[in-house]
């Protein structure tokens, strides 16, 4: 996170994440034999999503609140994808690399209202109260909503999302002073990603059948929430709340999934490096292998390599520098192309007749 904030922009909303879900889906035919397999990647999904927005919610620095909503919308990539619902899938994955990467590109040292404006409405973007963010979301909620107990974690991570994209949001306004000074040039980027993320939100809107629905309402809620909190002056004790999911992160799930690391450690030490079938399997394996790269893939390259080098001299031998010995070889090759191409098509001529 200490990169420089086009690098943060590109790594954050697209590159770290398309390659995962790149990757989950050429793997699909396999997950696809076993249906536990995408159990597993829907588990994992919305519990990475809800985890990480309960992180953000009490995260102050904005570029960490950033890192884990990257984390959380992947989740919910990733949730689409063990659905099986790819559209779905590919079409939040090109809504958050629009809409990341404008807010990434918004933390700047300079604020001013531009800033703060564009800010704002790439986090009510991603929010999915606006643009390209509410098709995105509630297509993949009409996807999923027939899963009563999904439906209702991820219309708690939309609540949470708002809310801590609305409350970073106020954080920022309160802890810089905005300058009337504006430089535009430094804006043209960040122009261009709100309109590519407005023009994603018409052509997807046409395209896709979808519902303002339960998502919308929850995220409109958080960001109320945000605003009767800061109204009340209560918003600041969330900036002191006890990490208490990080701590059970760090000391129980690290300690857990240590524990499972060194019982597959002993388990591939004890009995699988032991064990006579797996051992004379690779043993035969290797052999098998390298007898072919010895007998086939080696000579076969010596093949090539001699036959270039046999012709390479015959070739030689040929150049006796005499034009009608040239024409000769040139007559020959011709009719012997010409003769190759006319049989193909009397072939072919024949397999349609």
């Amino acid at each position: 996170m200490e990169a420089k904030l086009p690098v943060s922009a590109l790594l954050h909303s697209a590159t770290m994440v398309a390659a995962g879900v790149y990757l989950i889906i050429r793997l699909l035919p396999f997950f696809t034999l076993n249906t536990n397999l995408l159990y597993i990647i829907v588990g994992f999904g919305i519990l990475t999503a809800l985890i990480c927005s309960i992180l953000a919610s009490i995260e102050t620095h904005p570029k960490k609140v950033l890192a884990y909503s990257t984390s959380a919308n992947l989740g919910l990539i990733f949730l689409a994808i063990g659905m099986l619902q790819i559209k779905a899938a590919i079409i939040f994955l090109i809504a958050h690399a629009l809409i990341k990467s404008m807010l990434f590109l918004c933390l700047n040292k300079k604020e001013n209202y531009v800033n703060y404006i564009t800010f704002l409405l790439g986090g009510l973007s991603l929010a999915g109260l606006i643009f390209s963010g509410i098709t995105a979301k509630e297509f993949l909620f009409t996807q999923i909503e027939s899963n009563v107990l999904l439906s209702v974690l991820f219309c708690i991570t939309a609540f949470f999302t708002a809310f801590y994209i609305m409350r970073i949001s106020i954080i920022m306004i309160k802890a810089q002073k905005l300058e009337n000074k504006i430089d535009f040039a430094e804006y043209i980027p960040i122009a261009g990603l709100l309109l590519l993320n407005v023009i994603f939100y018409f052509f997807t809107r046409g395209k896709l059948s979808y519902k303002v629905a339960e998502p919308f309402w929850t995220a409109l809620a958080g960001w109320a929430t945000v605003y009767l909190l800061y109204r009340k002056n209560l918003l600041d004790r969330f900036n002191q709340t006890p990490k208490l999911m990080e701590k059970f992160y760090n000391t129980i799930l690290v300690t857990i999934y240590t524990q499972i690391a060194k019982i597959c450690n002993r388990i591939d030490i004890n009995v699988f490096a032991n064990y006579k079938p797996i051992l004379y399997l690779t043993s035969g394996s290797i052999k098998v292998t390298g007898w072919i790269e010895t007998n086939v893939m080696n000579k076969s390259v010596a093949l090539v390599a001699m036959s270039a080098k046999k012709f390479s001299e015959l070739d030689s031998k040929m150049q006796k520098k005499n034009v009608q010995i040239y024409n000769t070889y040139a007559f020959i090759l011709i009719t012997i192309i010409i003769s190759l191409v006319i049989i193909g098509y009397t072939l072919m001529l024949n397999q349609i007749s």
